[in-house]
């Protein structure tokens, strides 16, 4: 009778052994929550601190299992997520504050705000006479139509005093766009200052003769790219949305740390890219629109909800809301932020 209960003590020792390795090497109990994640353009040097975060193990340390794609530019991931077609993403703040306008059942969420200061911009050429703003009038402007910068056009034609009826607008491609600058199809173009500037300079255009015409340092007072969620998504899964956060702060600290390593999480996912052109605009972006004094005194993925009001009323200028204009509040929701200590800038 001993003999078989000992026999039986064996056996559970055993299963329970199994058990625990199995927990230990993150088998079945481990299981992970799948996340698409979409980007808001190519894989270039901004996108750095997503990919990063899985490259280090950030992610999969949180319990997720975060695919991230490429996509064609600001819009596309605000209706990738808002289809649910992907969980997450990387998007215009702005053109989601529209979005939400237009589409009321959908309450897309911002959860982080990763570009405190936008990247949007009017790139010309001082030797096609384009030099300040104004310039513009009687001049080419190329645009895309889903461009983000593009879509704060009306809001600069105000802030600057320029007369939009003798700017010709010219809707161009992504792909098309700094080589018809470069050709002169076109006297200037939309897009963000870090890409159209370092995509002119590698087309070799003279340095000296890219005039890059920040929005926000000429009136144009808006919050940039943020990560988005699914409301479904949120909704059902808070903690997975939390634990990405925490993983990607992680992610943008190393970026922001030694971003020449940071870089080549970007370089081995895009074939066409070169390290020192990729590393330029990653330094550009981080120094411009990621880690501004606002970030360095309050920390990383934050808004200042005044600040948020007073981009909300300057969108009000130029763009017609269908429903009550919208609070700070319901454009950006701070509850899955990490801890105020975890997104120390420095």
């Amino acid at each position: 009778m001993n003999v078989l209960k000992n026999l039986r003590l064996r056996r559970a020792g055993i299963v329970l052994a199994a058990a625990a390795s199995v927990v230990l090497l993150g088998g079945p109990a481990t299981a992970q929550t799948a996340i698409k994640f979409s980007l808001d353009f190519k894989f270039e040097g901004p996108s750095a601190p997503f990919l990063v975060a899985i490259d280090k193990g950030y992610f999969k340390a949180e319990g997720l299992d975060v695919t991230i794609d490429s996509a064609a530019g600001s819009l596309e991931p605000i209706n990738r997520v808002a289809a649910g077609t992907y969980d997450m993403g990387f998007g215009d703040i702005n053109s989601l504050i529209k979005f939400r306008d237009a589409n009321p059942t959908n309450a897309i969420k911002a959860v982080f705000m990763v570009y405190n200061k936008p990247a949007f911009a009017i790139v010309g050429r001082k030797s096609r006479g384009v030099s300040k703003p104004k310039d513009l009038e009687g001049k080419i402007l190329g645009a895309p139509a889903p461009d983000g910068a593009y879509a704060q056009w009306k809001i600069f034609v105000q802030a600057n005093g320029i007369d939009a009826s003798k700017v010709k607008i010219e809707n161009v491609g992504f792909p098309v766009r700094e080589p018809m600058l470069q050709s002169g199809q076109v006297d200037a173009i939309t897009g963000f200052s870090f890409s159209s500037f370092i995509n002119l300079k590698s087309m070799n255009v003279p340095v000296d003769d890219i005039v890059v015409m920040l929005m926000a340092d000429h009136g144009v007072n808006l919050y940039g790219n943020t990560i988005i969620v699914n409301p479904k998504f949120a909704a059902e899964k808070p903690e997975a949305v939390k634990g990405f956060l925490r993983a990607f702060v992680k992610g943008l600290k190393d970026t922001v740390k030694d971003p020449s390593t940071a870089v080549d999480s970007v370089i081995k996912r895009n074939d066409v890219a070169k390290k020192p052109v990729e590393l330029e605009r990653l330094n550009m972006a981080l120094k411009d629109n990621i880690v501004t004094p606002e970030v360095k005194a309050n920390g990383f993925g934050g808004v200042d909800a005044d600040r948020l009001a007073k981009s909300i009323d300057q969108i009000a200028l130029t763009y017609e809301f269908k429903n009550a204009k919208p609070k700070a509040a319901d454009a950006f929701d701070a509850s899955f932020l990490p801890s105020a200590a975890d997104r120390k800038a420095n």
